[in-house]
């Protein structure tokens, strides 16, 4: 990603700064939520500032015309905002950042206040209410627009202070190593936390895949979302946390701690003995790769000792433009993707867009259940000129870098479907075609769908969403979305077991990929590549390191024979060698 202080750690981060000094007398209590990026931390509490709300009793405005002005104004100050804290963070944050600015320009939230205060409500109010509407619409739309509301609401509040005259939402002022804690971060406060004195976060809203999750894991950043009761949490309270267990720990004693810290050490110590290619105990070559979004990323990663990318998204070319970005515009981004990975693979998802994620040169109208339908594959059937022009870039940034480039589309459903897509990736000169496995229908005929391409690559976060009809941006559903329940496991081996009838190589894109445990039971069904945030690596190779195809398959089968997600975790935990499990 960009300059030094955005880059991605190299592995979890610890944090040994001050010693835990003397505990209130409250008594240490320990709580349990998700764990969304590895590592642990230990410091006092800073709440961040609720959002700002409309004062109580403000009346109508006299003056309609030049109140609607001032909400105007207040609108576009919030993207003028978003965008200058976009130039100064590290792709994927760029990209986030950059969306949330055209939320905030969007003129049917204008539109929405003006109605507002023709209704007789003031400046403050009638954003407030305008932006509620459209909360209400985009979490009845679910998918993408659901995800955004988090975001939707963050821009709405900035507008209300802006329009007020008050400091903005957010993260307040702190000068010591700290855990930042609140209902949930905005992308905006997320994306430009000082990683120096931020050591921790916590929430208690979000889930696996929300921005909070994907940020703070590629800064590095040791998270936990979904903790019940975090914003009651005095600030200033001393608090432990684990990344990757998901506990937190209210007033620890120093001997945990003390504990904590001596794991994290032993720890940075057994990662920092091993580097390379993943490969199992017995010698399996199992690729370990990077998630991308952008150019910045990819230098970083690029640096890193990783054997090249898994997924790079491309939607980042797309989301800011206003009409279809040409192939020489494309072809100058891949370019500076490509070059720092010359011999190594990097596999592109094409346009992962359609009414769940809406262009504005794309749009292909309202649709009731937008996460179901025209989107991904289905979008570039529809509109096949921006899918070959971008084939086009992606062919001729592929030859001028020399990176292994493979090319997969996402939402692909049928066997048709992907003989479509891999015949169009041959004619623009693009020798390997793959598709994601995230449709159940898919995973369950992979041996025809990956009989038509090179290659499979499982998105578990929309598998199991669709797996478990569960809204993956619904975080009360986050028991269903759990990548540990046996029925997404069995959907996974299912894929699995078809892509070696087909004799094609599958890897895994998704979260899952992270997760050093999940890693073995996913190498255990056939999985041959792990895609992942670059900070989760090192823990991966580790634990690969430690056992064989043979044991990954038992635990695999011990996982897949579990009754529910947290037997199944419980199983591999003590099927796992200690050596892996203690240091987690």
């Amino acid at each position: 990603m960009a300059d030094s202080e955005t880059q991605p750690q190299t592995q979890p981060q610890t944090h040994p700064q001050t010693q835990p000094e003397t505990q209130p007398e409250t008594q240490a209590e320990t709580r349990h939520g998700i764990g969304v990026s590895p590592g642990t931390a230990y410091g006092p509490v800073v709440q961040v500032a609720p959002p700002v709300r409309p004062p109580a009793g403000e009346g109508a405005v006299e003056d309609q015309e030049a109140a609607l002005a001032d909400v105007r104004a207040a609108f576009e100050s919030v993207a003028v905002s978003l965008e200058e804290r976009a130039t100064r963070v590290d792709d994927t944050a760029q990209q986030i950042l950059k969306a949330t600015a055209l939320i905030a320009r969007d003129k049917g939230l204008v539109k929405a206040a003006a109605k507002e205060l023709a209704a007789g409500h003031g400046r403050a109010h009638s954003i407030d209410n305008a932006v509620e509407t459209y909360a209400a619409q985009f979490e009845a739309l679910g998918g993408y627009f659901a995800e955004r509301v988090a975001d939707l609401r963050d821009v709405g509040s900035r507008a209300v202070a802006a329009v007020l005259g008050v400091p903005a939402p957010g993260v307040p002022s702190f000068s010591e190593p700290s855990v930042i804690v609140a209902e949930d971060l905005a992308p905006a406060e997320t994306a430009t936390l000082d990683r120096r004195l931020v050591v921790g976060i916590v929430t208690e809203a979000g889930g696996r895949t929300s921005h909070t999750a994907i940020l703070a894991a590629q800064m590095g950043i040791p998270a936990v979302v979904q903790l019940a009761g975090a914003t009651e949490i005095p600030a200033g309270t001393p608090v432990a946390l684990d990344g990757d267990t998901g506990e937190v720990t209210i007033a620890p004693d120093p001997e945990l701690v003390a504990a904590q810290r001596e794991r994290a050490a032993r720890r940075a110590d057994a990662l920092a003995h091993l580097s390379g290619p993943g490969r199992t105990s017995d010698g399996a070559e199992i690729a370990l790769l990077a998630n991308i979004g952008g150019v910045e990323d990819a230098v970083a990663a690029g640096a890193q000792d990783l054997e090249g990318v898994g997924l790079f998204r491309t939607e980042f070319v797309y989301l800011s433009a206003t009409k279809a970005p040409t192939v020489e515009e494309q072809t100058e981004i891949y370019r500076g993707v490509f070059a720092p990975f010359e011999g190594r693979r990097v596999v592109v998802r094409t346009l992962d867009a359609g009414a769940d994620k809406p262009l504005k040169f794309a749009d292909l109208g309202p649709e009731e259940n937008p996460a179901l339908g025209r989107r991904g594959l289905r979008l570039s059937a529809e509109r096949p000129d921006l899918l070959d022009a971008q084939l086009e870039a992606l062919a001729i940034a592929a030859r001028e870098t020399g990176a292994d480039v493979r090319v997969m589309a996402p939402m692909v459903a049928t066997a048709e479907e992907a003989a479509w897509f891999a015949r169009r990736v041959r004619e623009n000169g693009l020798p390997k075609a793959g598709v994601m496995i995230e449709v159940p229908g898919a995973a369950l005929r992979a041996h025809d769908v990956l009989g038509e391409v090179d290659f499979g690559s499982l998105g578990t976060n929309d598998l199991a969403q669709y797996t478990m009809a569960a809204d993956r941006m619904q975080g009360a559903l986050s028991d269903l979305l759990d990548p540990w329940q046996p029925g997404v496991l069995d959907v996974v081996g299912l894929a699995c077991e078809g892509a070696a009838r087909a004799d094609r190589p599958i890897g895994v894109c998704g979260e899952s990929a992270g997760d050093p445990l999940l890693a073995l039971v996913l190498v255990g069904l056939g999985v041959s590549s792990l895609s992942m945030a670059p900070s989760k690596v090192p823990v991966v190779r580790l634990a690969l390191s430690l056992h064989s195809v043979a044991e990954c398959q038992a635990i695999a089968e011990a996982a897949r024979g579990s009754r529910t997600a947290v037997d199944a975790l419980h199983a591999v935990r003590e099927a796992a060698r200690s050596e892996l499990t203690d240091l987690l």
